[in-house]
């Protein structure tokens, strides 16, 4: 696991790099604050300890640079203790600050219990970005639909369509309400599309399978059950 610590007291860098590198963490130096040279190395970084006060660069704006590139925990340090400098660190992406002074200990602590919250935030994210019904998943990542291996190709309205009855499990939609949903405007009796739709779906997810995925409610709509 690689830590970026950006910090410019080289005595204070010595001490947090030792204390990281006993828990087994790799621990690269930045002692200027050199936007060019962290960019360089930032995609290779697990997490950021970021001071505020560098010679080079402002550490909001820093902070402002990785969160744009990247996704990973950064862990705000300065000596700053004002609300709004908190406030605005946070606000900028950081997922963490810490006061100086402080012990190493903390520091070992704080460091990995963001790991630990951003792992557990991104298999979260991930959970959303799934569904599984009856063997159907919908990736909505990668805006795909899988059956096992095979890539299910639906165009962008039946992808939003079946995204729609497969996060409602259970839920029965009318075709109005589906048109109103997915294509995003009053039905106005064009909504009879959403049966075009509804099989055309079918077609392509239960062919060649014994997948019943869409039942149709007669008379009131349509749902997954």
């Amino acid at each position: 696991m690689k830590v970026l610590l950006i910090e410019d007291d080289q005595s204070i860098a010595r001490l947090e790099k030792n204390y990281l590198e006993i828990e087994g963490y790799e621990v690269m130096v930045d002692d200027k604050g050199d936007l060019e040279t962290i960019m360089a190395v930032i995609e290779s970084v697990h997490v950021v300890i970021l001071d505020l006060m560098l010679p080079y660069n402002d550490g909001f704006e820093i902070c402002r640079q990785i969160r744009k590139k990247v996704d990973i925990p950064i862990l705000i340090v300065s000596a700053k203790d004002q609300d709004m400098d908190i406030v605005l660190g946070l606000g900028l992406g950081a997922t963490d600050y810490i006061k100086k002074p402080f012990s190493p200990t903390e520091l070992v602590a704080r460091v990995r219990a963001s790991i630990a919250n951003y792992r557990r935030l991104k298999e979260d994210k991930l959970d959303e970005n799934l569904i599984e019904i009856q063997g159907v998943t919908l990736d909505k990542k990668q805006n795909c639909v899988l059956i096992g291996d095979r890539i299910i190709n639906l165009t962008k309205l039946e992808f939003d369509v079946l995204e729609l009855l497969m996060r409602n499990r259970g839920h029965v939609f009318s075709k109005r309400e589906i048109y109103e949903r997915v294509w995003g405007q009053d039905a106005l009796g064009y909504y009879e599309t959403v049966a075009v739709h509804i099989r055309r779906i079918r077609e392509k997810v239960e062919k060649d399978s014994d997948i019943n995925l869409i039942t149709t409610m007669w008379g009131v709509g349509y749902c997954i059950k």
